[in-house]
Order: structure tokens, then sequence, then C-alpha cells
């Protein structure tokens, strides 16, 4: 079929090619005419100057001496019986007549090239417009794509991580695959699954996962999909989604992305009218229309569920909002593994000791790590990818990539290797820090240095003192400098931002200030929108903000002292931290260990 659509295209082409050659020849081949009264030609007879004469009924046309050049020339005839016997006077070498053409022939001739060319626009264009109409008729038609579970079938088996997420799914597809059993006790089936959780945490996967189990059709579409400039787009688009998983039932819908086409209404200056929000009434209307009987179920992923409309959050459209939550250590060892599979590692690389260092890395997360360690091995012409490859791909995530071209002058490095050595000096003399695995002066990503700290054990709650140590340790670069060289630098910026943001959290969301008490101020954050933002009134008076700011300064400032105590305590083991990093560039936890211990260092 498509060899015989070429071939046509092709002889189209080539006929419009050769009508096109034809009208440029004949163009070419006219040459130019002087037009000339007849009282002219008659005294060009009598001189002698005419050469060759063509007489038609129409027209006289023929060739003429002017100024010593051949012209072509042409007249309308008279009734003239002496123009033959002028012509033998004059002396003209070449005259002859033209029969009269009918005038079916003259119109033709005049009107076949016209007519050919219409004919090859209308097939050329006209053909391709009746395509676009086509196209335009079904612009309002769903871009959702219907998985081929045949050839890319997901089953909970490569999904890893996740089992309580898992285990919750697993009820939809004993209901989807066995729906009397249900329908016998008289429940229905959920009308909306909503899976919520950080990016990459393997939304979409489970939701493929749950349609290969089940076995049924698959119609997934991202929330940007529906919404389009015209009105009235993005309501066409759900219907039609929802009517061709009605003709396919039992049928899964996946909506990924859903925060993109179901914020809160009424939120912006423009009112309930826009296209967003159209759409987002034509999902809400379709979910209620659902019967149990259809075996339908959409599901959706967000990573924002608080910007959501609650009319898509109560029960009878999204029943159930299943949370897939960052992978714990368990969870990220099982996801290792399957990626592992993918790629030549050595078999001595424990895959525990690397989900020990990844918390709170989500499958994206580690997926990318499996994949950037195979690249880093494949650059060094390893056979197999290392340890070592593995680490540095977790660094790579963790910091950026290295940058060892960098000049850094001397001075500049020392500064920094202090500035790291700080670090990890105050991280390793203070309580609830957690424990330094690596201090580097080698630049990565935007950053002169870092100092790596790796948590022992998965943690869902933070004491106080675990805050304040933290501030401690972000603050301690700056107080290095200032301990060492009694100057400050710029390097500490992104230092200060985030204990700036911890020491905030703490007054505004913790309730961890005695002075502001156990109070939440956090401002709401859940309407992004900036209709809302102009008329939101602040939820605290002028005095409170000022408290605020009291407590967070002096929050800072206590961790800034207690930094630099310690460095002027401990200023022996932090020249030797610094003078290793700037001999080795990079220092490990146990180095610093014993250098602490030689130092007889104060805790």
């Amino acid at each position: 079929m498509n060899a015989n659509k070429s071939v046509r295209q092709i002889l189209v082409w080539l006929l419009g090619f050769l009508l096109v050659a034809g009208i440029y020849n004949s163009f070419r081949g006219v040459e130019s005419q002087k037009d000339i009264p007849y009282s002219q030609f008659k005294a060009k007879l009598k001189s002698g100057e005419v050469r060759k004469v063509v007489v038609s009924p129409e027209m006289i046309k023929g060739e003429m001496i002017e100024n010593g050049q051949t012209v072509n020339f042409r007249t309308i005839p008279l009734s003239d019986s002496n123009l033959v016997k002028d012509m033998e006077e004059g002396k003209v070498g070449d005259f002859s007549g033209v029969t009269d053409k009918s005038w079916i022939t003259s119109l033709l001739l005049n009107i076949g090239w016209i007519l050919i060319f219409v004919f090859i626009w209308w097939f050329i264009f006209f053909r391709q417009a009746q395509m676009g109409g086509k196209q335009a008729m079904s612009f309002g038609k769903s871009r959702a794509r219907q998985q081929d579970l045949k050839k890319q079938k997901v089953t909970f088996k490569d999904v890893a991580g996740c089992d309580e997420t898992k285990e919750e799914l697993k009820d939809l597809v004993d209901y989807l695959k066995n729906p009397k059993k249900y329908k016998t006790l008289g429940g229905t089936l959920p009308k909306g699954v909503l899976l919520y959780g950080p990016p990459g945490a393997g939304k979409t996967l489970l939701a493929r996962a749950v349609a290969g189990e089940a076995g049924v059709d698959f119609f997934t579409s991202s929330g940007s999909e529906f919404v389009e400039m015209f009105v009235g787009v993005g309501a066409s688009r759900v219907r039609d989604l929802f009517e061709r998983a009605k003709k396919n039932a039992p049928a899964i819908i996946f909506i990924d992305e859903l925060d993109a086409v179901g914020r809160s209404r009424f939120a912006g200056i423009g009112g309930g009218h826009d296209e967003r929000e159209q759409t987002l009434n034509q999902l809400l209307v379709e979910l209620d229309g659902f019967e149990s009987k259809e075996n339908i179920i959409l599901m959706a992923a967000t990573n924002r569920p608080d910007v959501l409309d609650p009319a898509l959050l109560r029960p009878g459209r999204f029943d159930r909002r299943i949370n897939v939550p960052a992978p714990d250590i368990k969870g990220r060892l099982e996801i290792l593994q399957v990626h592992a599979k993918k790629i030549k590692i050595d078999p001595a690389v424990d895959l525990n000791i690397v989900a020990q260092r990844t918390p709170g890395f989500v499958g994206s997360d580690l997926a990318n790590i499996v994949n950037e360690s195979a690249i880093i091995a494949a650059k060094k012409d390893k056979a197999q990818v290392d340890f070592s490859d593995i680490e540095e791909s977790i660094e790579k995530m963790i910091a950026g990539p290295q940058r060892r071209t960098r000049v850094i002058s001397e001075k500049e490095r020392k500064i920094v290797a202090y500035h790291e050595s700080g670090h990890a000096l105050v991280a390793k003399i203070i309580d609830g820090c957690d424990p330094v695995h690596k201090v580097s002066i080698i630049p990565r990503g935007p950053a002169l240095g870092y100092t790596l700290q790796m948590p022992k054990e998965d943690r869902y709650l933070t004491s106080k003192k675990e805050i304040l140590s933290r501030l401690s340790v972000l603050l301690a670069g700056r107080a290095a400098e200032e301990v060492t060289f009694g100057e400050i630098t710029t390097g500490a910026h992104d230092d200060l931002s985030r204990a700036t943001g911890y020491a905030q959290k703490m007054v505004l969301e913790y309730g961890m200030s005695e002075k502001i008490g156990p109070l939440s101020l956090k401002k709401d954050e859940s309407e992004v929108f900036l209709g809302r933002d102009i008329v939101r009134q602040p939820t605290y008076s002028n005095e409170t903000a000022k408290n605020i700011d009291e407590e967070v300064k002096r929050i800072i400032n206590d961790a800034y002292f207690k930094a630099k105590n310690v460095l002027i305590e401990n200023k022996t083991s932090l020249d030797k931290i610094a003078g290793l990093l700037m001999q080795k560039e990079t220092v490990d936890g146990n180095e610093i260990d014993v250098i602490l211990k030689e130092s007889g260092a104060a805790a």
C-alpha cells in the first residue's frame, strides 16, 4: 500500500515537472513582437523592408528590417484584396497563410495549460488539505497511548523497593481479575487511585505493573496533553479518552502529572473561565459518571498533592490515595539489585554498603548511579564495574562532576582546605552529627570542595539537638576561615543559605523556639497562583515577625560561636587536617580519626 502511494506521488511530481518545463519552453519560444498599425505595414511593403509574412484571419505576423536590424512585427488585418499583389511587388521572400481554427481548438490552445495546471494543483494540494481537515477534526481527540501489554508487559516483579504500596495495589488487580467475588458481597470497584510521592519514586512504573498484572488495556496520558490554547479542546479530549476506555473495558486510565490539569479552581486573577478549569470540570464529571459494572479504574500520579482541587480528592472520585515514598535501606538494596543485573559488576561489590550510603535516594537516582558507574568504568577501559566506580558515581550525583582542570591559586586552595577541614573537624567532635565519610578540595560542580557525611541508618525524625549540631557543622567552614586567616570569604554563601533555612524552619514550623513557642507560622504555599497571593494576609503581627527575626539570628549566632570555640580549642588538629588535604586533596574519615587521636582532640 505504501509502495503504491509512493509511486503515485512520484508520477504526480514528474507530471508537474514536465508541465512546468513545457510552459517554460513555450514562453521561451515566443519572441518579442512589435505591434504596428496596418498603414505602417503597407508602407514597409512598398519600401521593400518586409522579409517574411504569415497571414491569418486574426493577425498578420512577420519579419521586417528596421534600422538595419530584423524585427518581428504583428498587425491586425483589414479587408485588403491587393495584399498578395503588394507583397509580390515588395519582394517579400516568404509569405504564407494559416487556416482558420475552430473555436474549440482555440479555446483548448488558450486554456489547456491552465486546465492541466489546475488539475495537478488539485491532486497535490487539495488532497493534503483533506488530510489536514481530518487532523483538524481530530484535534479534540485524546492523545492517550494504548500500551501493548504483550510487548511491554510490566509486573510487580519488575518493581522493587515499595512492598507496602504493591500490597495496596494488589487488591485492585484482584478486583479486575475476579469482579464477581467482590460484587457478591456488595463491594464496588474504586473509581480513582492517586499515587503521590517524590519524583522518580516509581509511580508510573507501579501503574504499568497494575495493568500488566491484571492483563487489561492500559491508556496512558500526561496532564499537560489535555490543555491547549483553544477553548474546549481539553474537555473534548477527556471525553474521548473515557469513551475509548469504556469501549475496551476492563481498562485502566493513567494520567501522569495530574497537577498540570487538577489544580484548585478559582485561584487566579482570570477566575473560573480558563481552559484548564473546563478540563478539570469535565474530568470531575467523567469520574462521577463511572459505574462499577464498567470495570474502569482511573489512576493518576503527582508529586504535588497539596495543590489538587478538593473535589478531585473526595471519596467517590479518587477513593484511594497511596503514598509512594522514597525507599528505605531494604528497598534501595532491592532496587540496586534489579539495576545491577543490567551491567557487568564485580562480584566483590557489596550493594548493602551502596544502599547504606544513599539515604533519601529514589529509584531513578539509584538507576542513574548504576548507569553512571558503568560509564565511568568504560572510560577507564575496565572489564567490570568495581566499588570505586560506584562511589565516584554517588559523589557525582551528590556534588557534581570533578573539575580537576580548574586552576586555583595556592592561596585560595589553602583557604578551601581550611574551610573543608573546619566542617569535618566540628562534625567529628560535637555530638548529633552524621559520620564524616570523605573530605576533598577537588572542585565538583559549582563547589571548590566538599565534605561528605553519610548517616548510619535511615531516620524519619530529627531532634532539636541534631539540627543545632547540623547548623554548627554548616557554619564551621566560615569559622575556620576567621580563626585561621582573620578574615572571611564568599566561599560560605551556600552554607549560610542552608543554615538560615534550617533556623527559620525551627522557629516557624517545628516550634523549637522558646521565645516564639510551639506555634506553626509557616506561610501557606499550597496555592501558587498570583490571584490568591495578592489577597493573602499575614498570619502573624509585626511584633511576632520581629521576634522571629531575632530568634533566627540568635540560633545562627549560637551555632556559629559553638563551632568557632571547637576550632579554637582544636587548632592543632585543624592545621593537620588542612595540611593533609593540601597534600592528598582527598582525605577519608578514618584518616581524620587518626589525626584526632594523635592530637588528643577535645570532645
